[in-house]
């Protein structure tokens, strides 16, 4: 009985994961990460969706605006370039303006330190100045990025 009901939790946050994760970082993305899944990375992948999506990003204290700048200003302060611009992209889905974002690094810049700032908003300018429809696809150099 015990065991049931945990895996019937595990299954809710898995499936809430599931449709924050397609909220904020789009279905194509969510798609094409489970069109990449291998038997090496699936236990991977769903403890993603059900930690960091189930778990965390679905939690009621904080809107997915501010997780969104939350989780840019960590990735920028530990150098995560790849995770960065895919969250970068992200902001769009979201509701995070530009301007807001650019606060954000600029904090990172005094707590972090200008190098990682510097390289934060050198994948801001490269994934915000783009075109939405191409900042969502990616093009060529996202689909060679290792994707969550």
């Amino acid at each position: 009985m015990a065991a049931t009901r945990r895996v019937r939790a595990r299954d809710a946050r898995f499936d809430a994961g599931t449709r924050v994760r397609t909220a904020v970082l789009g279905a194509e993305h969510v798609a094409r990460a489970r069109a990449q899944q291998r038997p090496i990375d699936a236990d991977f992948q769903r403890f993603i969706t059900e930690v960091a999506w189930g778990s965390v990003w679905a939690r009621p204290g904080l809107d997915r605006r501010i997780r969104s700048l939350v989780t840019i200003a960590i990735l920028a302060a530990l150098g995560r370039r790849e995770e960065l611009a895919l969250h970068l992209r992200a902001t769009r889905n979201v509701g995070v303006r530009p301007a807001a974002v650019a606060e954000v690094l600029l904090h990172v810049a005094a707590y972090a330190g200008i190098p990682a700032a510097n390289a934060a908003f050198a994948a801001a300018k490269s994934e915000l100045d783009a075109p939405p429809q191409t900042a969502r696809q990616g093009g060529a150099r996202a689909r060679r990025r290792v994707k969550r």
